[in-house]
């Protein structure tokens, strides 16, 4: 069973067909949930809801362009919105100005190897940045969003974007270059 196939018998209903949408298409979801969440329980729920909302709007994909994209735009408005829910519930974000300076002291040495880093190293360091920061990292560089976008979607400024993006690298650049001495 090709893809066309397997998306047609979805929208049928099929439950054969959903488990192995789900089986090919989770391990890559999930990537996509880890990278916004930061804990796994959290990136579990994700999968699952994202799963749900999959199958209940199948209907709604025309077969123009790629079924992938189209399911990953799904996971990724998902995570926003519980961002955002996040966000209301704690009525918390992280101010620039509450980052300690020594987070932005990070080392900028030319002699390590940023391939001595693992994906899963990389991916927990992501994990381990404030949540606001981790989230605008994430639509920028994986899902190439502008700032003025990522501004308009999370309801900020599009130069607070930019300077939470920009911290977030610094802190990302200061865990890299930390592991990478110890290695």
């Amino acid at each position: 069973m090709d893809d066309s196939q397997l998306i047609e018998a979805c929208k049928k209903k099929d439950r054969d067909a959903q488990k192995k949408l789900y089986e090919m298409y989770a391990p890559k979801m999930m990537g996509v949930c880890l990278r916004y969440c930061h804990n796994n329980e959290t990136a579990w729920d994700l999968l699952h809801d994202g799963f749900f909302r999959v199958f209940t709007r199948i209907g709604s994909y025309s077969g123009k362009g790629s079924f992938e994209g189209w399911l990953r735009r799904i996971f990724v408005n998902l995570a926003i919105e519980n961002y955002r829910y996040e966000r209301k519930k704690n009525q918390v974000m992280t101010d620039i100005e509450q980052i300690e300076s020594d987070d932005l002291d990070f080392l900028d040495d030319d002699s390590y190897n940023i391939g001595d880093i693992t994906h899963e190293e990389l991916l927990e360091m992501i994990r381990q940045l404030p949540k606001s920061y981790r989230t605008i990292f994430n639509l920028f560089v994986f899902e190439d969003m502008s700032h003025k976008e990522i501004g308009k979607m999370l309801g900020i400024n599009e130069s607070t974007s930019r300077s939470q993006y920009s911290r977030a690298r610094a802190i990302l650049r200061k865990k890299i270059n930390a592991v990478l001495k110890n290695k």
